[in-house]
């Protein structure tokens, strides 16, 4: 009886668990559960402070010692901001790492048993956080409020804000107040997987790179696949190949994707383009050919098939004279905008290889009347070859969709001036094409000297855009900038990113993390489920690389070595059910 009892009551836990207590019962109540993990870090400097003497700011450093998220009625380790009619005080506070979420203020028992009004300010540089919202430096509130002012309670706790940030200012509104502040925690919000891929070489760089990568797609895998943790927190289909490439390397099978693949189809119907754009209805083709190879969902993949159908018919239909007609917004990447002849060049190549997948996935399906109609145009396609007009993004797309020679790509376009050119989004696509023209060593001199400049100036998470002449004489973004110095932040940017609009986490600029799990440690995936690998590492000056690859049946561990003879030792060990040609 008593074991009866106590399982009643373990049943009754578990079926509580994550549910809303049992007064809810009426079915009425529509929810969801927030799966997302939530923890509090503390800061681990303060950056800024306006007053040092004592007088207005006293105390600021007990704000980095470890909280509990409690008021108490001791008052013991405060920080006091102290304003009068002439001087508002503030601090600036620095948590280490971009972070998404909020932040988590407790106070002490003030004298005045009045809420006390401060002016919050996140920002993902040093310099965004000190900034006002202005014409001058952009700094904005667009989709996630970064500068606000709240009243903070007399001995309570608030939690505030929603975004991406890594810095926060605090500052006192009213003058003749006083605030204790007890704690300022952030509330780091994320989910809560595991790391199943892996990477280590002998290049401690180009391993800080692969990591930096995940990590800025881990901030982004929100309820939905996000661009941006600070800006745009939308689902965007383009933005998503190259985070769906590093989750496939890195997490393995998450339902963020299918879930975000899912929501834009579900708001798309056709024959719009998806998010307006008609290359990201195409985007959307090509993850679902990647994905389907990587986690071989076939229920997944079925489900897809008359949407699927619908839109392979609907691009076909912009075919013509043997050349991309697309109509809606024509984008490749931002740089490229304006670039009309070099934006039809990599629409041509991306028809190409959207109707190449949209065969294959059609035959998988088994519909092999689209299939045809889909080589069928391939074909068409393939007899007009644009100019790529010196572009790298165009010139890649080309020599991906066999439009154009690899090696005449890489020579003669992608190679030219270095980085000059990279996009952080289509820079992914670069280093294929170079990968695709055996240029190995050249494409991790890029990815070192191109997304390791990001890490030069403070990233911990990779930007919307980038280029390499904006560190000339510019401070890093974990600083106040120096007199004399460029705020890199603040100067930099066009577009839909100018200055300090511009996002500092932005998934779409991971592609090295996919491509040195493939290229370097080697990872070829072959048939669907990842069922047939090839290991085929390219190593370069690399002593040694190991890692780990997520399958759905297990991980793959992997390890080359370079032996004194030069030759590549290779040791692979595979789970039941992965079949692995070295």
């Amino acid at each position: 009886m008593k074991h009866g009892f106590i399982f009643l009551i373990l049943l009754c836990s578990m079926h509580a668990y994550g549910q809303l207590p049992p007064i809810f019962s009426d079915a009425s109540f529509k929810t969801e559960r927030d799966t997302r993990a939530r923890v509090f870090l503390s800061p681990v400097k303060i950056l800024w402070q306006s007053d040092l003497s004592g007088k207005y700011v006293q105390g600021a450093e007990n704000l980095l010692k470890q909280g509990n998220s409690q008021a108490e009625l001791v008052n013991k380790d405060m920080i006091t901001l102290k304003s009068d009619a002439d001087t508002k005080p503030g601090i600036l506070l620095d948590f280490g790492k971009e972070l998404h979420g909020g932040l988590q203020l407790v106070t002490g028992m003030m004298e005045k048993n009045v809420p006390v009004k401060a002016r919050i300010r996140f920002g993902e540089s040093a310099s965004e956080a000190m900034a006002d919202i202005d014409t001058l430096s952009g700094a904005t509130n667009d989709h996630a409020i970064r500068d606000f002012t709240v009243e903070l309670p007399w001995l309570g706790t608030l939690d505030i804000g929603n975004t991406g940030f890594r810095f926060v200012r605090i500052d006192l509104v009213d003058p003749n107040t006083t605030l204790l502040l007890k704690e300022v925690r952030a509330i780091f919000i994320f989910r809560d997987i595991p790391y199943l891929g892996s990477f280590k070489s002998s290049d401690e760089r180009l391993n800080q790179i692969w990591a930096t990568g995940a990590y800025t797609v881990h901030l982004n895998m929100q309820q939905y696949l996000w661009d941006g943790i600070k800006r745009d927190r939308l689902v965007w289909v383009g933005d998503m190949h190259p985070e769906v490439m590093t989750i496939n390397s890195v997490f393995g099978n998450n339902e963020v994707v299918p879930r975000s693949l899912d929501l834009i189809k579900d708001v798309t119907p056709l024959p719009a383009w998806m998010n307006g754009i008609s290359s990201y209805s195409m985007w959307w083709i090509r993850i679902q050919r990647s994905w389907f190879l990587y986690q071989g969902d076939m229920d997944y993949l079925q489900k897809q098939q008359s949407y699927l159908k619908g839109l392979l018919a609907h691009l076909i239909s912009k075919i013509k004279d043997n050349k991309e007609d697309l109509d809606g917004m024509r984008f490749m990447d931002w740089p490229t905008f304006e670039n009309k002849a070099a934006v039809h060049a990599g629409l041509q190549a991306m028809m190409v290889m959207t109707l190449t997948d949209g065969a294959e996935l059609s035959r998988i399906l088994g519909d092999e009347e689209t299939a045809r109609s889909c080589d069928a145009a391939v074909a068409s396609l393939k007899q007009t070859v644009p100019d790529a007009v010196n572009n790298k993004q165009a010139a890649s797309l080309m020599a991906l969709a066999g439009l154009m020679p690899a090696t005449k790509a890489n020579t003669e376009v992608i190679s030219v001036g270095g980085t000059q050119g990279f996009s952080t989004f289509y820079g992914y696509y670069m280093l294929q094409a170079k990968a695709l023209a055996g240029n190995y060593e050249g494409a991790m001199e890029n990815i070192k000297t191109y997304w390791g400049g990001m890490l030069d100036m403070g990233a911990t998470s990779f930007w919307e855009d980038f280029d390499t002449s904006w560190m000339r004489n510019a401070a890093r973004i974990d600083e106040l900038v120096p007199e004399g110095k460029t705020d890199i932040h603040a100067s930099y940017g066009a577009f839909s990113y100018k200055k300090l609009r511009h996002s500092l986490s932005h998934g779409w600029a991971s592609g090295p993390t996919a491509w040195l799990t493939e290229h370097v440690l080697g990872v070829k995936v072959l048939e669907p489920g990842s069922k047939l690998i090839r290991i085929e590492p390219h190593l370069g000056s690399l002593t040694f690389v190991e890692g780990t690859f997520p399958t759905p049946k297990g991980l793959v561990r992997i390890k080359h070595t370079r032996l004194d003879n030069g030759k590549i030792e290779t040791k692979v060990k595979a789970p039941r059910g992965i079949k692995v040609i070295k």
